[in-house]
Order: structure tokens, then C-alpha cells, then sequence
């Protein structure tokens, strides 16, 4: 794999004035000679602060121009780029920052107070802000830097470290996972053969770029097509595909349910959309059957973890043969291993597990894609990492032709009267009522049987259902130990950034409320 930070370049030199990115928030348009200029000037102006190659530069913007450059002049000065999450509280993303150390710390205007907060918090040698509420200092630095080619350039690549994504996910203290330009362009590589990306594509990035989708919309500018940044809001994003003219993106399912829900769908001119694929955590069939009848493209699924990028994928024609009868029960599955990828489902020992479609075990993924490890955290990294396979923490069952189907995260399993309930399961249940929008299902305590399985559901705009209704439905899809005995409606559920839905949170107050009764 050769420097990433060179991906402008290829284009700046064969297609200069063709629209690079589209910055929608910012109303920016940029094209490939101007991006790649600043990339440059950024690159050139990081090293004559005195930088070194592998030193970190942390960015707190939402999506932008700027954003994008960062990651590419990083790349071509041998820096590592540390997106931080504007979602996190400053006492929270201050231990973060603390963590990763950067020897500079990038800011949009739209998170000043955030960045006092840090700078009090911390030691860090250089600040730069931009945007029109900033004070210029980072527009400055690019502009008053070389727009030479970096003598760093050459040297960088394959095995350098290029950037580095903190991950909480579902399990709570955030972890700095770091990846290297290989990891990053073998999960391009494995994205490129999923997806079937080709020159005229116009991706649309739906995620923000402090998380894996990073890894998109490089992936989709590396094959020169236009990137268009967006701020996801479902009514929006609609607008955005028919303007642009959008042809692919990636919607969790939160984000396709909200854009289906959007009052006159039928109205939007979707037609220039070649593809769709959804991630975030499974997704039930129903919705699944619901986007392919509602948006006029294929679909594909990824399984993939801020770790290993990409793993997994349940292709387009898998898609198509499940609605014809084939196979439909694969739309619960997240597919196969990836180009680049090889995976096992394993017991504790390591051992594969019978490909019955009924035993579970973990997920292990082997992959040029998987991170070198976490950052600080040797340990931890050694529990994850071991002997060239990464254990993701993730139970499913696979069947005769390798399909995985996740049943649960490993500590989101429900032990009810010493049964296994696996939420996902449940949650594929309750889904299947057509006025449930999306849900979750986490054990509580249980005088009898020690846990039982609770719902929390999301009604669709407009719809309405009662507790006995959901239950009543999901019972006739699931053993009588494994139905919800209760179910509660919320406007919203709790979710990472990545859309995962934070089961612990949802968790945490029946459960602390008995530990401090003990």
C-alpha cells in the first residue's frame, strides 16, 4: 500500500478542475488542484511547527473540507490524525485527548468552548481554529505555508502509523484503536470489491469523521469520485441525493427508518442511487424488506468494528434472492467474510464451532484491515490481538456456506432461569409489528428468573401500539422463555456515534439500582 496522503494528488494531476468535495454545511465546494494545494500547505505548515512523523494531531470539527485535508496532509507528513468526538463531554474527551497526547489540536469554530475547556485541562504546545467564528490562526498557517510537495512524502507508508479512532462503543471507557496506511487501504480494498464502486459514483458521507466511515469516503475519492459531506438529517439527506445526483452511501438503520419516514418519500427523485449499504449493528428483516421496496437500488450489508474497518458482507445478490424466496432467512445474517478478510466462529478455546446455523461462539476476523493495536493499552491489545486473529466479542452462529449471524454481543447476553436469550433474537421479534420504528432488548433483574427480557421500542411517526401488543406479537415468533415480559415506549434510544444502540445505558438503572440495594 503505498502513502494515502497521496490520493489528491492522482487526481489534482489527471482531472484538476472536476469537483473534489462537496462541503454541504459550509456551502463549500472544492476541486482537486485546490485540494490537494491545501493538503500540501497543511502538511508543509504541521512540519514547520517542529513536528516529527508519528506525532499526533487531534481534530474537533464536525464534517468539512478541512477535516478531509487533515487526514490526507497527515498522512503525507508522516503525522497520525486523532479525530476527536464533539459528542463526548469536555471531561470525557479531555481524558481522551490526554491519552493520545497530540502535539496539536485542530478546532472549528463551532466547538471554541469545548477547546478553552481542553486547553485549560491541558498541555498542549499548538492550537489552530478555522471557520468564520474562529480567529483565522488555521487558515493562516496553510496559507503562509510551502505548496511544495513534503520531503516526507516518500518515506511514509504501508506500515505507518496514519490514524487513530477512539472507540467506546458499547462497552463503555473509550480505547484508542490505531491504524496504519495497510490496515486502512486493505479495508478500502475489501470496500471496493463490496460495493462495486466505479468512476461515476457520487457518495454522499452520512457518518462523521471521527469514526470508521472515514474509511468510505477516502475509499471513494482514491477512485476520483466526488464526495458530498453531510450532517445527516434525514429530510436533508433526501434533498442532498436528488441535487447531486448521489449514488451510494451508508445508512444505519436508524438512518434509513427516519428517511423512509420522511412525510412525501415517494416524491424525492432517488433515481441516481446505484447502491445502499447499512451497518451499524443488525438490522431486523422487516426493514430490511422495506428499504429494498422503498429505495430503487441494491443494498448490501457490513459488519465491520472501529478494529478491523470492514469484515463481513451480505452482498447485493443475496439481497435479491432472499425477496424471490431464496435463502430469505440470510437477511438476518451479516454475510461473509471479505475480500481481504478471513473469519472463524470459535469457542473459548478457539476451537471452530459446528456450522449447524444453532452453536454460537465469537467472531474472529485475520485481516491486513485490523488494527496494530490500542494505543497505551498493551494488554488489552494482547486480549484482543492473539496469534494474527482478532477476537471481537461478538456471538453468532454460521451456517454451511460460512454465513454469520450475530446473536448477541458476549455481555449482552440474557441468562434467563439458565437459559440463553439472545437479544437479537427478540429484538428481530418485536420488530416485526409494523408501528415499531427500531428497538432494543437488555435483561433485568428477575426475583424468579434471575434476568428476563425488557423492550424498549421507538414507534413510528404516527403509529400506535400497546405493551400487551408488542409482546403478543413477538411471542409468535419465539419460545415462551425467550419473549419480552415487558416492553417500554421512548421517543429515542441511546446510541454511539456509530449508530450502535448503547444497551448499557438502557442497562444501568436496573441494575446499579440492585447492586446499592445490597
Amino acid at each position: 500500500m503505498a502513502n494515502l496522503g497521496l490520493i489528491p494528488a492522482k487526481w489534482a494531476a489527471l482531472t484538476p478542475n472536476a469537483q473534489a468535495v462537496y462541503d454541504v454545511p459550509n456551502d463549500r465546494r472544492i476541486n482537486w488542484s485546490d485540494l490537494d494545494s491545501t493538503v500540501r500547505r497543511l502538511a508543509n505548515g504541521l512540519l514547520g511547527l517542529g513536528l516529527q512523523p508519528g506525532d499526533r494531531v487531534a481534530m474537533l470539527s464536525k464534517n468539512s473540507v478541512e477535516y478531509q485535508a487533515l487526514y490526507f496532509a497527515a498522512g503525507r507528513a508522516g503525522l497520525v490524525t486523532q479525530p476527536l468526538n464533539w459528542r463526548l463531554a469536555s471531561p470525557a474527551l479531555t481524558e481522551v485527548v490526554r491519552d493520545a497526547a497530540p502535539k496539536a489540536v485542530i478546532v472549528s469554530d463551532e466547538f471554541l468552548e469545548v477547546s478553552r475547556d481542553l486547553q485549560r485541562a491541558l498541555d498542549i504546545p499548538h492550537w489552530f481554529e478555522f471557520g468564520a467564528g474562529g480567529d483565522g490562526s488555521l487558515e493562516r498557517l496553510v496559507e503562509s505555508s510551502s505548496d511544495l510537495e513534503p520531503e516526507t512524502t516518500s518515506r511514509i507508508g504501508d506500515d505507518d502509523p496514519f490514524f487513530i479512532l477512539y472507540t467506546g462503543g458499547t462497552t463503555g471507557k473509550s480505547k484508542g484503536a490505531l491504524h496504519t496506511h495497510r490496515s486502512a487501504g486493505a479495508g478500502m480494498l475489501n470496500q471496493t470489491v463490496a460495493e462495486r464502486i466505479v468512476p461515476s459514483d457520487v457518495y454522499m458521507l452520512t457518518g462523521q469523521m471521527y469514526h470508521i466511515p472515514i474509511i468510505l469516503s477516502m475509499n471513494y475519492l482514491k477512485h476520483g469520485c466526488p464526495l458530498v459531506l453531510v450532517n445527516f438529517e434525514a429530510k436533508q439527506a433526501l434533498e442532498i441525493i436528488e441535487a447531486e445526483r448521489v449514488s451510494a452511501f451508508l445508512g444505519i438503520t436508524t438512518m434509513l427508518n427516519w428517511m423512509m419516514a420522511v412525510d412525501g418519500f415517494e416524491k424525492y427523485d432517488l433515481s441516481s442511487l446505484r447502491n445502499i449499504q447499512y451497518g451499524g449493528g443488525p438490522m431486523p428483516s422487516s426493514i430490511v424488506r422495506q428499504a429494498l421496496d422503498s429505495f430503487p437500488c441494491t443494498l448490501i450489508q457490513g459488519y465491520g468494528q472501529t478494529e478491523g474497518t470492514t469484515m463481513c458482507f451480505l452482498s447485493q445478490e443475496d439481497h435479491a434472492n432472499a425477496l424471490a424466496g431464496i435463502r430469505p432467512e440470510r437477511l438476518r445474517s451479516c454475510g461473509r467474510e471479505g475480500f481481504l478478510t478471513s473469519v472463524r466462529v470459535v469457542d473459548h478455546l478457539g476451537r471452530e464451532v459446528p456450522r449447524d446455523s444453532k452453536t454460537p461462539g465469537e467472531i474472529i476476523v485475520r485481516s491486513e484491515a485490523n488494527m496494530v493495536g490500542y494505543l497505551n493499552q498493551p494488554e488489552l491489545t494482547a486480549q484482543t490481538l492473539r496469534d494474527g486473529w482478532m477476537w471481537t466479542g461478538d456471538v453468532a452462529t454460521w451456517d454451511e456456506d460460512r454465513y454469520i449471524f450475530i446473536v448477541d454481543r458476549a455481555k449482552d447476553m440474557i441468562i434467563s432461569g439458565g437459559e440463553n436469550i439472545f437479544s437479537v433474537q427478540v429484538e428481530e421479534a418485536i420488530a416485526s409489528h409494523p408501528a415499531v420504528l427500531e428497538c432494543a432488548v437488555i435483561g433485568v433483574p428477575d426475583e424468579e428468573w434471575g434476568e428476563s427480557a425488557k423492550g424498549f421500542v421507538v414507534l413510528k411517526p404516527g403509529h400506535h401500539a400497546t405493551e400487551q401488543e408488542i409482546i403478543e406479537q413477538a411471542k409468535t415468533q419465539l419460545a415462551s422463555y425467550q419473549k419480552p415480559r415487558s416492553v417500554e415506549f421512548v421517543d429515542e434510544l441511546p446510541k454511539a456515534p456509530t449508530g450502535k444502540i448503547l444497551k448499557r445505558d438502557l442497562r444501568a438503572p436496573y441494575w446499579e439500582e440492585r447492586e446499592s440495594a445490597v
